[in-house]
């Protein structure tokens, strides 16, 4: 491990740079840190007068980024966390105006680029995507991937990003997109808070960086806490890089090369991240940079203040111990410049700042002011004592929000109900072109919504002929898989047990052998970094599928899947997108700890991510060909006991599709709909032939897709036919079967069809016991189908249908 301290020189080279050159160079970074700083102190300011929200700040963490910054090049990626301020004004990344615009929460891209005022501030990405939702050319721009609030999740996604730079390089093959790499010399710089190490994806990601070689720099900002927090509590030594000493490399290159710097030192902070950067760039060797002995002049953010869990000796230290003072000494001692002149760049850095702050807010108010303007006018032209009081509230403010005034205009609307007043059908129309308006600022994009998004995909059926063999499921999906690995050389694969022996349930058998080992490989069981390099691969142009071996396992990615792949394109508003398949398999599994269905835990946490549940092998290539020909994420859940089960070979294995959101029919009925999904579809079926015997016709509807759910409205132009509906799956009670009901009861107006309450019949409450007794009396058997469908039918024609007991 490299230590560095305050003798060390700057490494810039200079032999090409004259000493006014260099002195300029010094200069213009101090110019950054100060600005930098002075963001930071008016930002928290501006919250604390109320016109933000709240504000976390990057103050302390200057020279670092700036060191890092001079390394940076295009094509490069940043994988960071909401310190990184500095770094990302220094990169372009923002500007001052864009930060406090971001602040204010801007609901503007051309304002506030990194998410159109959806993200707090700190929170940055670039554009990657142009209009139309295709790739811009990531070789000519440095590259942020969008930031999230999760601490430590940021190192998920940075493994893909770099295993991405290290498949560049080793594949002919991939020369052709030049869009996304220049030989595989891009580095990730993966920034990181000290008390996040503490976190297991922390220990996830580095074990795969260390395991795959990565070109990557991971930066740990070190300030001594985390929050309130201090390192003795968080880490072991309380020194993480010591900590991290069993990951230095040996005298085989295996492991990282692990440097230690202090967070004043700007000398030795600049030699540290360009001998870390070469490594990284030149050999693909990953790096680790702990840079301690940082302060955090503020405290955590403006909710707090750090004066109350830090001693004054601490206090005192953190001031004397400033980068940007250790800095300023430094240069007036090194003869660098003298007190005037940094003087003047400390003044003159303030009345900047102040000066963009002033114009983001005021145009932040002028954006706003249209709608208040409109809204006063239209308000103004209805005279009526009702809206007297929601008009002078308005004509009061002083400053604008959103809020404020579509909350008084539909108070208007509320008190003027039914009512024939002049004026008022103007307010109406207005309000109604605004929801559209609204929409776009904060409602759209929780896709892609580009020209190659699934559901402009064309429905292509399967063909058969008469020597269309009968074989195993699992059969069809490596055929499928088979087939797009040898037409498209940007697929990768990868999991657990997925290259060697071609999964568990052989979907991928034999491929890793035909297509080789940088294509279809092992993990190791970390499933949130097996997700992160999912994202990483697909956010640089390359086509994975990620398996998580089962499906009660996906809960070990869900802050990976649910923070940063499903809200992607949200909170870039379509600027970022990662076109992932996250491929597992559950249902009907058996035993407390693989029971397979916790599919409302899925619903509910990922939004932005399509839910695929086909019923059998045939129906899961059709979606994974339909993903293929798309660029939205998918989690597609295939049926673990449907492997081996008999199914009929497409001819065009590769190429058939299942369009998004399609619901089937399949089985025809006349007495009642039957809404399942994936194994217990099966379970139905059987139970129809059942129910025949007692004059009993069901008409039975696969879901197929979850989220999102029969776009055409199946279910309800079954229920026309057959006015009473039962949901089946084998979720818990008010899972996924209350969110179906839901969706045909109210989106499609289902309710209005019906004669009698409709039902759902799910697993029990509790996890299934071990065993198929214990899978028979806890998730639902034919048994429980037929009598559920039967006394339903009772309930309408006792007679003809007495109950069974």
């Amino acid at each position: 491990m490299s230590n560095t301290n305050a003798t060390h020189t700057v490494d810039f080279d200079s032999s090409k740079l004259s000493f006014e050159e260099f002195r300029d160079l010094i200069i213009n970074d101090y110019r950054l840190a100060v600005e930098s700083r002075q963001v930071s102190l008016l930002g928290r300011k501006e919250v604390l007068t109320g016109k933000a929200k709240f504000g976390i700040f990057g103050d302390g963490k200057e020279l670092a980024q700036i060191a890092l910054s001079k390394v940076f090049q295009d094509g490069d990626w940043r994988s960071g966390y909401y310190r990184d301020q500095t770094m990302a004004l220094a990169l372009g990344f923002t500007t001052v105006y864009q930060f406090f615009s971001q602040l204010y929460a801007t609901p503007n891209l051309d304002i506030e680029p990194a998410s159109g005022g959806r993200q707090m501030n700190c929170h940055f990405s670039t554009q990657l995507l142009d209009e139309d939702g295709q790739w811009l050319n990531q070789t000519q721009q440095k590259n942020s991937a969008s930031d999230i609030s999760t601490t430590g999740g940021q190192m998920a996604r940075a493994v893909g990003l770099g295993l991405a730079s290290k498949y560049y390089r080793g594949n002919e093959s991939l020369r052709y997109l030049q869009y996304f790499s220049n030989n595989g010399g891009e580095v990730v710089f993966c920034n990181i808070g000290n008390a996040s190490t503490s976190e297991g994806v922390f220990w996830e990601t580095i074990n795969a960086i260390g395991v795959k070689q990565l070109p990557m720099v991971v930066s740990i900002w070190d300030d001594g806490y985390g929050i309130s927090v201090p390192n003795e509590v968080q880490t072991t030594k309380s020194d993480i890089s010591q900590v991290l000493k069993g990951f230095q490399a040996d005298e085989y290159g295996e492991g990282f090369e692990i440097f230690k710097v202090c967070g004043w030192d700007y000398p030795g902070l600049c030699e540290v991240y360009k001998k870390a950067t070469d490594l990284a760039r030149e050999k693909h060797k990953p790096c680790i940079v702990h840079v301690y002995e940082m302060t955090q002049p503020q405290g955590h953010s403006s909710s707090g203040s750090h004066e109350r869990y830090k001693t004054p000796e601490r206090l005192t230290w953190e001031e004397e111990y400033d980068c940007n003072l250790k800095m300023r000494n430094w240069m007036i001692e090194s003869g660098i410049a003298d007190e005037e002149t940094l003087v003047l760049i400390e003044q003159e850095s303030k009345q900047t700042v102040r000066a963009e702050q002033r114009r983001a807010w005021t145009d932040y108010q002028q954006l706003l002011q249209a709608d208040f303007d409109q809204a006063i006018e239209l308000l103004g032209k209805i005279k009526d004592e009702r809206v007297e009081l929601p008009l002078k509230t308005l004509q009061s403010l002083t400053e604008y929000a959103l809020h404020e005034i579509y909350g008084n205009v539909r108070r208007v609307l509320r008190e003027l109900r039914g009512e024939d007043v002049a004026g008022k059908d103007a307010l109406v129309s207005w309000y109604n072109q605004q929801k559209k308006v609204n929409q776009n600022r904060y409602n759209d994009f929780l896709f892609s919504n580009s020209s190659q998004r699934p559901s402009l995909v064309d429905h292509i059926q399967p063909e058969y002929n008469a020597e269309s063999p009968i074989v195993d499921g699992r059969e069809i999906l490596n055929a499928c898989f088979r087939e797009h690995f040898a037409k498209d050389d940007r697929m990768i694969a990868f999991g657990e047990d997925v290259g060697q022996i071609g999964d568990v349930n052989q979907g991928f058998a034999g491929l890793q052998e035909q297509f080789g080992a940088a294509r279809i490989f092992d993990t190791g069981i970390r499933e949130s970094t097996i997700i992160g390099k999912g994202i990483g691969l697909a956010m640089r142009g390359l086509r994975p599928i990620a398996e998580i071996q089962y499906l009660d396992y996906v809960l070990y990615a869900l802050p990976v899947l649910s923070d940063d792949l499903a809200s992607l394109s949200y909170r870039t508003k379509g600027r970022q997108k990662a076109p992932l398949i996250i491929r597992t398999r559950g249902h009907r599994l058996e035993g407390i700890w693989h029971s397979g269905s916790p599919m409302s835990v899925l619903l509910g946490a990922l939004r932005g991510i399509h839910l695929c549940v086909p019923r059998n092998m045939t129906q899961a290539a059709g979606m994974y060909n339909m993903l293929l020909k798309s660029d939205e994420p998918a989690l597609v859940v295939e049926c673990l006991n449907g492997y081996r089960l008999k199914e009929k070979m497409p001819q065009n294995v590769s190429d058939f599709t299942v369009p998004l959101g399609s619901a089937e029919i399949v089985r025809e009925g006349q007495d009642i709909t039957v809404v399942s999904y994936g194994s217990t579809l099966r379970i139905v079926q059987e139970a129809a032939l059942e129910l025949e015997k007692l004059g009993i016709s069901l008409e039975i509807v696969d879901a197929q897709y979850l989220m999102p759910f029969d776009r055409d409205k199946i279910c309800a132009t079954s229920l026309q036919k057959t006015n009473k509906l039962l949901v089946v799956d084998e979720d818990f009670p008010g899972g996924a079967s209350a969110y179906i009901l839901s969706k045909i009861l109210e989106d499609q107006k289902g309710y209005y069809l019906l004669d009698c309450q409709p039902r759902t019949l799910t697993a029990k409450a509790h996890r299934p016991p071990y065993g198929s007794d214990g899978d028979y009396f806890t998730k639902p058997s034919l048994d429980d189908v037929i009598e559920t469908v039967y006394a339903m039918i009772s309930e309408t024609n006792p007679q003809k249908y007495p109950a069974i007991y």
